[in-house]
């Protein structure tokens, strides 16, 4: 099969490889039909984060299920099925308290020796614990097989930020970052009932999205600007819930600057170049509580999936470029350029 591979920084090559095969009898062999590139590869893909020459990269996909283990029964061939960005086996301690992303027997698609999402197909380990099926009809709706794709990461992690923040009827939400993970984040937050959300941005492209998605005030400074604009928005008292959804030093420093005392950051940008850290005893003094990290996506499939499906939440205007698996080095290209805000790669 074909699959996409990281050699070195900015050499992503699209390239013949194994087909996979179930090897245990918790396995599943999915063909993608749609998968994407996150923000998150591009640390992979600049020379941010170490890989192996050859490795594969992508954690984001769904497709139909072609093959299934001996002891596969929550899914079958033929299925239309979503992954989250994580395999879990859905039975030990932390997969049973929703924690999947800290499963026992977990990883990460796209680690050494595992498929990746950016490819023709992918060996699924777990099966059972990790897919979630979905209605065959979707196969042939291309924008809800987008919204439904989101399900895998950015609408899961948006909406773990927006619960760590503790968005919630009647609350103020600010949401630092206009990324595909921050413009769900404000869709979220819309859903949980947020009475008023202030999204972070300076890209207009993606604050128009954001307003559609919910954001009722838009703040497009940086740094001090930025708290101040908040500030004034809110008659000096900030945000009840704020959400970090970048991962620099700068931008959890404006997320603390701008919650209101006793509030809480929801922060879910993978960190990077954090160099002072926080100042604790600022959180301590003003009763900022922080929560947030990997988001364990698997958990709240269940919970966003029917708003997916009957368009109450569709998150699928992230995807401004889409291109053919051939074509996943552009894409790369164009999200590190910032000429794109999220790329859909189609089979």
């Amino acid at each position: 099969m074909r699959a996409t591979t990281i050699h070195a920084p900015f050499d992503l090559r699209v390239e013949d490889v194994p087909d996979p095969v179930v090897r245990q009898p918790g396995d599943a062999v999915v063909r993608v039909l749609r998968a994407c590139i996150c923000g998150s590869d591009l640390w992979a893909y600049r020379g941010e984060s170490a890989r192996t020459p050859g490795q594969r990269i992508g954690h984001e996909f769904l497709g139909i299920v072609e093959e299934t283990g001996a002891d596969v029964g929550t899914v079958r061939r033929g299925d239309l099925v979503v992954a989250p960005f994580m395999w879990s086996d859905g039975v030990c301690d932390y997969c049973r308290e929703g924690l999947t992303t800290s499963c026992e027997h977990g990883g990460f698609w796209g680690s050494v020796g595992s498929d990746g999402g950016q490819g023709e197909a992918v060996r699924v380990p777990y099966a059972d614990g990790t897919l979630v099926a979905l209605p065959a009809e979707a196969a042939s709706d291309d924008r809800l097989l987008a919204a439904l794709l989101t399900l895998s990461d950015v609408m899961g992690t948006g909406h773990h930020a927006a619960l760590g923040a503790g968005a919630r009827p009647g609350a103020t939400v600010a949401v630092v970052g206009d990324g595909a993970v921050g413009l769900c984040a404000v869709l979220a937050a819309k859903r949980l009932g947020a009475e008023r959300i202030i999204a972070l941005g300076r890209h207009e492209t993606r604050t128009d999205i954001a307003r559609r998605f919910g954001a009722t005030d838009v703040v497009a400074e940086r740094g001090d600007a930025a708290v101040e604009a908040v500030r004034a928005l809110t008659r000096g008292q900030r945000a009840h819930a704020v959400v970090e959804a970048v991962g620099t030093e700068q931008s959890m420093s404006t997320a603390v600057n701008i919650t209101r005392d006793g509030g809480a950051i929801g922060f879910v940008g993978v960190p990077h170049g954090s160099g002072t850290g926080l100042d604790l005893s600022v959180m301590f003094d003003r009763n900022i509580a922080l929560r947030g990290g990997v988001a364990p996506v698997r958990s709240y499939i269940p919970e966003l999936l029917p708003d997916v499906l009957d368009g109450t939440v569709d998150p699928s205007p992230v995807f401004d470029l889409t291109v053919p698996l051939d074509g996943v080095p552009d894409g790369y290209k164009a999200m590190d350029g910032r000429t794109a805000l999220k790329v859909m790669v189609t089979a």
